[in-house]
């Protein structure tokens, strides 16, 4: 069986921390997806998609986005019931959050932070140390400024083997 879901989306609002009795973090929020298509006036509509994400992920997600933030979350489709107020049974589908990814830098125009360049690196934790990443003992070696493009040409020729070819 399958169920991946793949997003990227704007947030509706500020994202809700909570802490479960045992202490573990847990943030809700809704992205904005936009359709592919317009409606017959000419406008695009949104689906507005409940997120939740857990532990660190949730902490980070409700430190750095903010209402119109826009994020990528990767995850599972999950269905669950309760019994509300009314005795009524409620069902709700949301998506839980394995990873969420920060699309613009912080501070961006499009409503707030986030990793720069769109780096996961709040929702895995940092490398350890002397296994390259952030908790590397020479944190100069070997990287290259977020906003440089690593596919860029310098004018140089490449040097490769046909052999080296996947074709």
């Amino acid at each position: 069986m399958i169920n991946r879901v793949v997003l990227v989306g704007r947030l509706t609002k500020d994202p809700e921390l909570r802490y479960t009795p045992n202490g573990v973090a847990v943030a809700n929020f809704t992205l904005a997806v936009n359709r592919q298509f317009s409606n017959q006036q000419g406008d695009r509509e949104a689906d507005f998609i409940n997120c939740i994400v857990w532990r660190k992920p949730a902490e980070n997600v409700a430190n750095y986005l903010k209402k119109g933030s826009l994020a990528g979350v990767e995850g599972r489709i999950q269905t669950r019931s309760y019994d509300n107020n009314e005795g009524r049974r409620v069902y709700v589908t949301e998506v839980v959050a394995d990873s969420v990814q920060f699309l613009e830098p912080k501070g961006s125009g499009g409503g707030g932070g986030g990793s720069q360049g769109g780096n996961d690196f709040y929702s895995r934790g940092p490398a350890p140390t002397g296994q390259g990443g952030y908790g590397q003992q020479n944190p100069n070696r070997n990287q290259s400024r977020l906003d440089e493009d690593p596919f860029a040409s310098d004018g140089s020729n490449i040097d490769i083997s046909d052999d080296d070819l996947p074709f």
